[in-house]
């Protein structure tokens, strides 16, 4: 996919803090000329929005994207690589590949991302915000699709891996979670190196 005119990218991402499955950053796309934000009055920070809202959003995104010219994408990096290369190297790996297919150029893109999140050095037109999911809507619509792949992933899980009740906490640390783990030990989605520090 190549893109011939400016476009503002939001980039966000979910999952960093779960003792299971894989870490999801997304980018969203869209036209520096036009008006498309228009079409997703109301969104914000994923976390401020109830699952059906969430849904709401990322639907409308999709039905919308190619007839308004935009661009989105998520990646996933997996407890085994989180656990082979880190939290922060597996976001890297996941944020420059969701870059390579929405903006292929980097002269045509001006990023804005969440919080610590950095785009590689070649797009030059970047800018990390704090607390950007809540306070920027390109971002907030990237924070949205993070979310709601990366959940629908785990509920996916869930039925591959029935015992730890996945589709309820999406492999956060829960009291539900941490009884399951007790009992049954690990599953392969699980990040070992998370599970050491929760288990003492």
């Amino acid at each position: 996919m190549f893109i011939s005119e400016q476009y503002i990218v939001g980039i966000d991402e979910a999952g960093r803090g779960p003792l299971a499955g894989p870490v999801s950053v997304a980018a969203v796309a869209i036209p520096v000329h036009g008006n498309s934000m228009r079409l997703f009055d109301g969104v914000d920070d994923s976390k401020k929005l109830s699952a059906k809202k969430r849904e709401y959003f990322f639907t409308l995104l999709r039905d919308v994207a190619l007839e308004n010219d935009i661009h989105f994408f998520v990646s996933f990096s997996s407890a085994t690589y989180i656990d082979s290369y880190g939290i922060v190297p597996a976001i890297q790996r996941a944020l420059n590949e969701v870059l390579a297919h929405v903006v292929p150029s980097p002269e045509r893109a001006n990023i804005s991302l969440d919080g610590s999140l950095h785009a590689p050095e070649c797009y030059t037109k970047q800018k990390t915000i704090i607390g950007g999911d809540a306070s920027v809507p390109i971002i907030s619509l990237a924070s949205i699709v993070a979310k709601v792949s990366r959940d629908a992933y785990m509920v996916r899980m869930s039925k591959k891996f029935p015992l730890y009740g996945f589709e309820k906490h999406k492999g956060y640390g829960t009291k539900m979670h941490g009884e399951a783990l007790m009992e049954h030990g690990a599953s392969s989605i699980h990040r070992r190196t998370f599970l050491r520090n929760f288990l003492e």
